[in-house]
């Protein structure tokens, strides 16, 4: 639900803060007052875009801040969408200054998409512009299986997919017809390429195992020197060598070993020590003969390493990917040699996943023609509660010239308002104000199994008056009892079901220069207040103890509907 909106320096707003309730919450207000910068500084919260022109001083931070409390689902979604919820709240925000606009969820950056999914999840707004889309048939179609969402998602999911791998093997098939010429040239490439990779008769990791023994081969000369100048301090002749001077030093403690027992353990340490050297001077040794530094072995090497790194640079980058792009050529190969077979079994799969596009999109058109009834039905009866006194609702069925990711479906919502009038598109005959009572007939109905807790109607209710915005009111009324609903309207007869009435005036004041300002203002009605309001409403600027004697029984009459609803 929708706690709180703050808003600050937008168009004519300085700063105002609006607190809403549960249930049917009403914004009125002269035309022009600012009922508009409300819904806007909302859009601009849920990641709307922003305008620099919106803001009412250039040179101040301008602010929008809708704050939500979210039940667990909601959270479950939220979580989802890696957002955090603290005490069961969300908090959309942005923040416009200069150039710049942030926006925060919770007080985290995130970028603007983001508020924008997290929105959509909380509420719905419904503007005029909803009703005009009613004249375009894809919209029909959209409503349908948003009614029928809970029946219809698996078979589009599994619709969507098998387009998908028709898409794909229509293509193919489409692309694989050529001429003799060209098959015949490309298939001397691929037995070119493919020669010259099965030629080379390549073993994986047989290129690591080369740059090893390359790197040891042009590195020979200076292993060779070390090993030699180690060797040398170790064992060379001159008597200066790590053996020589530990053979002086083993004779010369052996010469006094028998004076002290003690001296034992150091001959002996110095004996091991003698040992590992001699060990260490053979390793040497034998490495050094061990090594073979010989030009033809080293240009065998490098003429292998720049042959394999030549078919890794046409190829692939690893020997594998080498390998597996000649058994694709030798595939491709197997094809060209037998062009009429590889054609006809393209032919055939095109046909099976065409074929399986056909069944699904079948088998959700029958669904779909099903589920419609049922909404035509639900249609029919809201209409006729909205005060269309002969009402006859349906829906036209037609198949498109090709398949799509969603079926083959046109559909067109028909409409008779007249008795012995035929069906006919509702584009043809609904006006303005008809035009709105079908989409808020749909959008209620369709509110019946909606999760979002909050719809916001931007004066849906645009076109009509008398008993018909009565019944409008009441179904809007009904509307609220399961879900938070928000509505701009100058009917009377509907804010006067509100449970929260919040009127919107725009005023002339002078700043600390006594500079002229208009400002807006908003501010929740209470009891006469209320009835001033509906008065004015009713009677226009001038209020008469007629007017207001008509608002209150306008409102007595309501509140006496809203308590026959809750029994």
């Amino acid at each position: 639900m929708l706690v709180s909106l703050h808003v600050k320096n937008l168009a004519l707003i300085e700063e105002e803060e609006i607190n809403f309730g549960r249930g049917l919450n009403i914004l009125s207000g002269e035309t022009g007052a600012g009922k508009s910068i409300i819904l806007g500084a909302l859009s601009l919260a849920l990641g709307g875009k922003v305008s620099k022109d919106a803001l009412r001083n250039p040179n101040e931070d301008a602010l929008a801040e809708a704050v939500f409390t979210v039940g667990e689902k909601e959270k479950e979604f939220l979580s989802a969408m890696d957002v955090s919820v603290y005490d069961d709240e969300v908090i959309l925000s942005r923040k416009i200054s200069g150039e710049r606009a942030s926006a925060k969820i919770n007080g985290e950056t995130y970028p603007a998409s983001k508020l924008k999914e997290v929105g959509a999840l909380l509420l719905d707004i419904y503007g005029q512009h909803e009703n005009q889309s009613l004249l375009n048939k894809k919209k029909h179609l959209e409503l349908l299986d948003e009614f029928a969402n809970d029946s219809l998602s698996a078979i589009k999911k599994e619709l969507s997919e098998a387009y998908g791998v028709y898409v794909s093997k229509k293509k193919e098939f489409l692309s694989a017809d050529q001429d003799e010429s060209n098959r015949a040239r490309e298939l001397s490439f691929l037995e070119h390429e493919t020669e010259e990779i099965q030629n080379a008769k390549l073993r994986v990791g047989e290129d690591e195992e080369l740059e090893e023994e390359y790197k040891k081969l042009v590195n020979g000369q200076k292993i060779s020197e070390a090993l030699n100048d180690a060797y040398n301090e170790t064992s060379g002749n001159g008597g200066n060598s790590a053996s020589d001077q530990i053979g002086r030093a083993m004779r010369s403690l052996r010469s006094v070993e028998s004076y002290d027992e003690g001296l034992s353990d150091l001959v002996s340490i110095l004996t091991d020590v003698d040992g590992i050297l001699g060990d260490f001077n053979r390793g040497v040794s034998e490495y050094l003969s061990s090594l073979d530094f010989a030009g033809e072995h080293f240009l065998e090497v490098e003429s292998r390493l720049n042959e394999i790194n030549d078919l890794k640079n046409k190829y692939g980058h690893t020997i594998e990917e080498v390998l597996l792009s000649c058994d694709e050529k030798l595939a491709k190969i197997e094809q060209l040699r037998d062009y009429d077979a590889y054609l006809e079994r393209l032919e055939q799969d095109l046909n099976a996943a065409k074929k399986r596009v056909e069944e699904l999109s079948s088998g959700l058109s029958v669904l779909r023609q099903s589920h419609g009834v049922t909404l035509c039905s639900l249609v029919r009866d809201a209409l006729l509660d909205l005060n269309f006194l002969d009402v006859k609702f349906d829906m036209s069925f037609e198949k498109a010239e090709d398949y799509s990711a969603n079926g083959y479906d046109i559909c067109e919502f028909m409409i008779s308002t007249n008795p012995g009038e035929p069906l006919r598109p509702l584009k043809d005959i609904a006006s303005g104000g008809e035009l709105s009572r079908v989409m808020l007939a749909i959008k209620t109905i369709l509110a019946e199994s909606d999760s979002i807790d909050t719809l916001i109607f931007d004066e849906i209710d645009a076109g009509i008056s008398g008993r018909t915005a009565q019944a409008v009111s009441e179904k809007i009324y009904l509307v609220s009892k399961a879900h938070q609903v928000i509505l701009i309207t100058h009917l009377p007869q509907i804010a006067a079901m509100a449970d929260h009435h919040f009127l919107i005036e725009k005023d002339v004041i002078r700043d600390d220069k006594s500079q002229k300002a208009t400002i807006s203002t908003i501010q929740e009605l209470y009891a006469d207040q209320v009835t001033k309001e509906l008065a004015r409403m009713v009677g226009g600027a001038e209020i008469t103890t007629a007017t207001m004697e008509n608002a209150r029984e306008l409102k007595e009459l309501a509140d006496e509907k809203k308590a026959s609803f809750a029994s």
